[in-house]
């Protein structure tokens, strides 16, 4: 049996004919197998090139280092029998921090020359393996110096054939620990204080230990020794602990030092040293070496939680998550630092947290700092207990902090403690300018280019609300495949059969206001708004368009009448703010200038012109001209420009200040502590029924039964019912949250709707309208989509602004026109 790492770089090592491509085939994925014959081949259309061989390798170095670096198992099959071919191969797997074992196939030479003669491809004779074999026979000596994790060495054919592979999981990767954790931070011998720590997190202690009545699991990111009154007591609690399976322990820098103390190794005793050295010596024997073993036997960081949470002593920057090499070690224990010293003797550190921009939260220790504050996703929870601080601890995934005041000052810090340097809710442009990769729990990964990124900065900085407000942005909204029905271009049916190919079995169809898309965010008092929004102007609320800017001049007198309207929410959710996505009636309240400009005008010329050219081809015809068909186009043209008119003036009614303004709101997005967005349609609209203040607008809606014929006829009746009267159209909806690719809402509007979108003689031009390319529509509905839920679910996990702002502008930024940056 071999066993090697789940993420490592493996290197066959063999003659040619030894079976080393078969050996891989048998035990490995095609994709994982990187040949130096098929990248002789890529270059050279001949795999037997031998001319080829340095640019061959240089191809698979190339692609072996791609694989590495996203993370996946990659296996080199090539000879690989001299040891300047090897090193090249384990240098490779060091620089992407992972781990490299060598596999050799040792068959015997007249077996390799044997293979070789059957293969017409191999003409070069038994003196080429004679060479290779005394190569590999030098090697096999010393191969186990050149740098590898570990050499399986295979003799002989029937080993060769008979042996198994099979993989061993990272140190680090405890993926498969979902908690709850409670992450405790810097002890520092410090135990009264950890004992009142655990208490105040609800542990009990028991025979056995502590042990919590929910099942939660204590994570301590290190640093448990030294400077403070009780070393042995803190290191025999945390070691009955991590031994009784109710908590886990990476290394600190301390610990490590510490170690090569009590080895014997020459280390400078400082920093706390000494009281860890004597206080251990008034130890046991036996009890100083148990330390001694479970400090040494530490490791440099965890992945948990299905790689939401990574744990190291001096935190971990995102290229080393679960990775292994003497590189991460060092960062984990000793964090990222300039080999300079400060004035107080101690050394300058880079300020990785701050370019910090992985998925995974990072909670890590290291630095005293006098309170924990959350920058870009990572948390440090050393907060000097032992200088006279405070003991931390982390609740995950609650993220709640609970702290216990330190008893005294047990060592006086060499350098005074300091706040982190940026404020969570502080928004930078740092954090949305350039390409960027925005990463999304619901769609995967969505890139933001540059120039679009720029746009959106300009309006962001002119014309957007205040950004903290900013905490959701509704994505774009695609129409159905076009209708093959006769007059139709859209039509409910082409939705239905959409939801129901994507296994959706019930669908909510909802009345589609025409007005203008609203984001209301409102908080109970000026206060709520201050404490959670850091918007402390006054202000308790903002109400903005879908590209974040403001609906009026001064949105006040809106926002108060919203706040009360949503008063018989605050309890019914249990939350004092409540974000809403929303229609604001009518359109002319919004748009008028869009109204007069764009669709008046060309209804006022065509009232005035087509009357008049109608009456002018009556009278040709009466004198016996040929303008039959022109007439009769003419008159067509005239009636459409009358329901051109007709159709967007629906949407229109005078409005004086907020007096006839009306708001229809169909989503609760979030309150506190929950993306609500995620919760079926029904509860929505249910909940919002509740609203009965003149100015809210109740939304007419109908849940239909896909696989029920009659259910789809009454919800096109339906639809047919309210374009009839002049309505839009509607929206249909999965009843409820839907995982992958499946559009969020498809909007089915009505023939004379559509008149307002593609001219008052789109129904003669049908034929042309069929053609037109959905799929960037739909591309952008998705990712939009993606962006705005994962920014609510940020929020919801009371991550800071800037992280719920990230996905927010990223939305504003894939709807903006691409600008030349350099502009």
């Amino acid at each position: 049996m071999i066993s090697v790492p789940e993420l490592s770089l493996v290197v066959l090592v063999g003659v040619s004919g030894s079976g080393k491509s078969t050996f891989a085939a048998r035990h490995f994925k095609p994709t994982q197998i990187i040949s130096s014959d098929f990248c002789r081949g890529l270059v050279s259309d001949d795999e037997n090139d031998q001319a080829a061989t340095p640019a061959a390798f240089d191809l698979l170095h190339h692609i072996v280092g791609v694989r590495l670096a996203r993370g996946l198992l990659t296996v080199v099959d090539a000879t690989n029998v001299q040891y300047a071919a090897r090193k090249s191969l384990i240098d490779l797997a060091r620089r992407h921090d992972v781990l490299c074992d060598a596999i050799v196939l040792d068959v015997p030479e007249e077996v390799a020359v044997e293979r070789n003669a059957l293969r017409p491809d191999r003409d070069f004779g038994a003196r080429v393996v004679i060479r290779q074999r005394k190569e590999l026979r030098r090697s096999l000596g010393k191969i186990s110096r050149d740098g590898f994790r570990k050499v399986h060495v295979l003799r002989g054919v029937e080993q060769i054939e008979s042996a198994a592979v099979a993989y061993e999981k990272a140190w680090t990767d405890r993926r498969e620990l979902t908690g709850p954790f409670d992450v405790i931070g810097d002890v520092h011998g410090c135990r009264a204080e950890l004992e009142a720590l655990l208490d105040k997190l609800g542990w009990r202690h028991g025979p056995a230990g502590p042990t919590h009545p929910e099942g939660r699991t204590a994570v301590f990111v290190g640093d448990l020794v030294d400077r403070g009154p009780d070393t042995p007591g803190v290191l025999r609690l945390v070691m009955d602990m991590v031994e009784a399976g109710t908590a886990i322990c990476v290394a600190g820098n301390h610990e490590a030092k510490l170690v090569r103390a009590l080895a014997g190794r020459d280390v400078k005793v400082a920093h706390g040293l000494r009281e860890s050295l004597d206080q251990l010596a008034a130890q046991p024997p036996e009890f100083a070496e148990r330390a001694r073993a479970f400090m040494d036997g530490l490791i440099s960081h965890y992945v948990l939680d299905g790689g939401r949470l990574v744990v190291a002593h001096a935190g971990l920057k995102e290229a080393y998550h679960g990775r292994a090499s003497g590189r991460v070690r060092a960062f984990a224990l000793y964090g990222d630092t300039t080999g300079e010293t400060d004035e107080y003797g101690l050394p300058v550190r880079y300020p990785w947290a701050q370019e910090y921009r992985g998925t995974a939260m990072v909670v890590y220790g290291h630095t005293p700092t006098t309170r924990p504050e959350w920058v870009n996703n990572t948390i440090c929870l050393d907060t000097g207990c032992v200088f006279g601080g405070s003991l931390t601890a982390l609740r995950y995934p609650e993220r709640e902090l609970v702290q216990v005041p330190a008893q005294r000052v047990w060592y006086e810090p060499v350098k005074p403690l300091a706040a982190p340097v940026r404020d969570p809710e502080l928004l930078s442009v740092d954090d949305v300018r350039g390409t960027r990769h925005v990463e999304t729990r619901f769609g995967g990964r969505v890139k933001v280019r540059e120039e679009n990124a720029a746009a959106a900065l300009e309006v962001m900085s002119r014309f957007a609300v205040d950004p903290r407000w900013l905490i959701y942005l509704p994505p774009t909204m695609a129409p159905p495949e076009t209708s093959a029905l006769d007059g139709y271009l859209e039509h409910p049916h082409e939705a239905f059969e959409e939801f129901a190919a994507a296994g959706v079995e019930r669908v909510v169809c909802e009345e589609k206001h025409m007005g203008s898309r609203a984001v209301a965010v409102l908080a109970r008092t000026p206060e709520v708004a201050a404490e959670r929004f850091g918007v402390a102007d006054g202000s308790a609320g903002a109400v903005y368009t879908r590209t974040g800017r403001p609906f009026f001049a001064d949105t006040a007198p809106l926002v108060d009448r919203l706040r009360a309207a949503c008063e018989p929410l605050w309890d019914a959710l249990g939350s004092d703010w409540v974000a809403l996505d929303c229609e604001l009636l009518p359109w002319s309240a919004k748009a008028g200038e869009l109204i007069r400009r764009q669709y008046a005008s060309v209804g006022a010329a065509a009232r005035a012109a087509l009357p008049h050219a109608v009456a002018a081809l009556e009278s040709a015809a009466g004198r016996g001209l040929d303008v039959a068909e022109l007439l009769d186009r003419t008159r067509r043209r005239a009636g459409n420009a009358a329901l051109f008119r007709d159709a967007y003036a629906r949407y229109c009614w005078p409005v004086d200040g907020l007096e006839g303004v009306r708001v229809a709101p169909f989503q609760i997005l979030a309150c506190q502590g929950r993306a609500t967005a995620l919760e079926p349609h029904a509860w929505h609209l249910e909940t919002l029924s509740a609203l009965t203040a003149p100015i809210i607008t109740g939304t007419r809606h109908v849940f239909v039964t896909l696989n029920s014929a009659e259910s789809r006829a009454e919800a096109v009746a339906w639809w047919e019912s309210l374009t009839a009267a002049g309505g839009e159209g509607m929206v249909v909806k999965p009843a409820a949250h839907v995982e992958g690719r499946v559009q969020p809402g498809v909007k089915v509007r009505g023939r004379e709707y559509l008149r307002i979108i593609y001219g008052p003689d789109y129904t003669e031009s049908l034929g042309v309208l069929r053609r037109r390319f959905l799929g960037k529509k739909r591309s952008l509905a998705l990712r939009e989509h993606a962006l705005g839920l994962e920014a609510l679910a940020r929020l919801a996990d009371g991550e800071p602004g800037w992280r719920v702002h990230e996905p927010v502008f990223a939305v504003l930024a894939l709807e903006s026109e691409p600008v030349d940056p350099r502009l």
